[in-house]
């Protein structure tokens, strides 16, 4: 299923969206809920969505705002850095990392976080934050959502805590990240973290590895690249965050970047206002963001 998080300008509310429409499901869900209590109550709402939703009323899907599936996560975003063989090439060139790591592929997983205010939907405007930074690139990507959360995750089981799959634009400012020498303020400016469209369930994608990402800027192809290209797969994520940390249900993990982002040119390509960002991944939709 395709779930959404919409509004048609009063209240948000949870959808099914499906050739074009949207299926409103809050009669089938408890007051006030949320995707996040959905996917916490999955057990008991999934087959309630999957067998009910045909006999509800429908929208047009272009008659609504679509927003981020998890407006508001529940905490911030983990973000993996450095996890596609090129972009750890071009991002070495770039000048933009620390010295001592230019160009070597990272041992481990490199993990930091965007805070939950970076969130926004999946046609908003990215705000260009204008005398914080002058140096505006993005970052398309993958991002898994956990379902059934835990500490201690194997690999053997780590695909059993995928609840399914979204796609984020990991808009990043890189002179505070290169100033700082930390990656947590210039990836979590607010609305620089586009989700959406949809969430899509885990059994919807047969292949995750054989989805493709692509991103463009103003129509040109910018990054092209398939999930197998991940340095560090999922299930290496998952057994690697949950070795210490319990992961819950609703949380965002945003699994890398391929090669193509703005400083990854010569001279960089950063972004300025009017620009369109779209970011695309097989079977799960479009962001596209203009920079206000």
């Amino acid at each position: 299923m395709k779930l959404v998080t919409f509004s048609t300008g009063t209240t948000s509310r949870v959808g099914v969206a499906n050739a074009g429409v949207v299926c409103d499901a809050s009669e089938l869900l408890p007051s006030g809920a949320g995707l996040l209590e959905v996917i916490e109550g999955w057990d008991e709402l999934g087959p309630a969505l999957r067998e009910r939703t045909v006999a509800l009323p429908t929208l047009p899907l272009d008659s609504v705002e679509l927003l981020a599936p998890i407006p508001t996560p529940r905490r911030n975003i983990f973000c993996v850095g450095k996890n596609y063989r090129e972009h750890v090439a071009e991002f070495g060139r770039s000048g933009y990392d620390t010295p001592g790591r230019c160009k070597q592929l990272p041992a481990k997983p490199i993990l930091f976080s965007k805070a939950t205010t970076s969130v926004t939907g999946p046609t908003a405007a990215i705000a260009p934050h204008r005398g914080v930074t002058s140096e505006l690139d993005y970052e398309g990507e993958l991002c898994v959502i956990i379902g059934r959360g835990g500490r201690g995750i194997t690999r053997e089981h780590a695909y059993k805590h995928v609840w399914g799959y979204t796609i984020v634009n990991d808009v990043t400012a890189r002179d505070l990240q290169r100033d700082h020498k930390q990656w947590l303020l210039g990836k979590s400016l607010d609305t620089h973290c586009p989700l959406g469209p949809y969430a899509v369930t885990a059994d919807e994608i047969t292949d995750v590895t054989a989805l493709q990402i692509e991103t463009t800027v103003n129509d040109e192809r910018r990054q092209f690249a398939p999930v197998k290209d991940l340095i560090f797969d999922i299930p290496e994520l998952i057994v690697t965050l949950s070795a210490g940390i319990t992961l819950l249900p609703g949380d965002l993990i945003a699994t890398g970047t391929p090669a193509g982002v703005g400083i990854g040119f010569d001279p960089p390509k950063f972004l300025t206002s009017g620009d369109l960002v779209e970011v695309s991944i097989t079977g799960l939709g479009r962001l596209s963001n203009r920079i206000a």
